[in-house]
């Protein structure tokens, strides 16, 4: 990389249209097209609080390959290892806004970053960042993309954390085994994972059942929604758990809630890599949220800093007080 980067981002970024009018989707004959994919949304999430990010993904040689790169690098994120297929096409993805849960339907099987493997770790610079963030999505696209995060949990890690979201999609599972999730976040060092998707996929109810299931990262946080989120962090000094910290989330009037999971684990990361103390790092990843669940957008500006810096520092009532509107 020409630059120097903190977190690498790894996994596909698609062509994604929403809606501009209202109805059913059969029916609305309007629409913008935007860019929306986990990895990158984090990326663009870091970018725009600061932090040095860089997304590795694949795209097809079209209008749509074109239009995702240049969208992700608007931000500041380092796009240079983005690799352009001749072959095949960048997945799209179509979405229905509602603030209740938008139903999504993708269009990606056969996309370019599907035939990612793992030969793709060896081009990276491991070595020269401080964390790599991937999610659960990537290993559902192909045997290929398994194979490539296998590769990359089983990568030396001199100077870098692995973080990884489970980012549960079950459409995309249908024809796969999703036990292996449980192989893939237990080798990580930062775990994210929502209690819903847990509860799904493995029939973990709540964050103690989580950590039973999976013991074996330093760090895991689960997000449970308007409820907040549950930070479980292991001593490296004795090798036990510390207790749970817990941090109610912030009340926001929600206008879609698509993508503010990305935006969380960018706040949480970002607040990671400054040496933040637990509460705060929860509560970046709740700020960070709340800016994206009052928008229709996947990615959007942090709340403005005053504002972060108030809320971040605040006690308990004031927090509790706050609402954002």
């Amino acid at each position: 990389m020409e630059v120097p980067v903190d977190v690498l981002c790894l996994g596909e970024s698609m062509a994604l249209f929403v809606p501009t009018e209202a109805g059913p989707p059969e029916r609305v004959r309007m629409w913008t097209r935007t860019v929306g994919g986990a990895e990158s949304n984090v990326a663009c999430h870091l970018a725009g609080m600061g932090v040095a990010a860089a997304w590795v993904s694949a795209v097809g040689d079209d209008a749509f390959g074109r239009a995702v790169a240049d969208f992700v690098a608007g931000f500041g994120v380092d796009v240079s290892r983005v690799r352009v297929d001749p072959s095949r096409p960048t997945g799209l993805y179509v979405k229905e806004s509602d603030a209740g849960g938008s139903p999504v339907r993708y269009y990606r099987r056969g996309s370019a970053a599907s035939a990612m493997g793992p030969e793709l770790v060896a081009e990276l610079p491991l070595d020269q960042v401080r964390i790599v963030h991937t999610s659960g999505i990537t290993p559902a696209l192909s045997d290929s993309c398994l194979a490539l995060v296998r590769e990359l949990v089983a990568a030396p890690r001199r100077t870098h954390l692995l973080s990884f979201d489970l980012n549960w999609r079950p459409a995309l599972w249908r024809d796969r085994d999703p036990a292996v999730l449980r192989e893939l976040a237990a080798a990580a060092d930062i775990v994210l994972v929502g209690a819903d998707e847990a509860l799904a996929v493995w029939d973990a109810d709540g964050p103690a059942a989580i950590r039973e299931l999976l013991p074996e990262p330093g760090t895991l946080v689960v997000k449970q929604a308007e409820q907040g989120a549950t930070l479980v962090e292991r001593d490296p000094d004795t090798g036990r758990d510390r207790p749970p910290v817990v941090q109610p989330a912030l009340r926001v009037d929600v206008v879609e809630p698509v993508g503010a999971g990305d935006a969380f684990a960018a706040g949480f990361l970002a607040a990671t890599l400054a040496g933040a103390p637990p509460r705060r790092r929860l509560r970046a990843g709740h700020l960070q949220a709340a800016a994206v669940l009052r928008t229709t957008e996947d990615v959007c500006p942090p709340l403005p800093a005053d504002l972060v810096t108030r809320l971040t520092e605040a006690d308990d009532d004031e927090w509790a007080a706050a609402h954002l509107r």
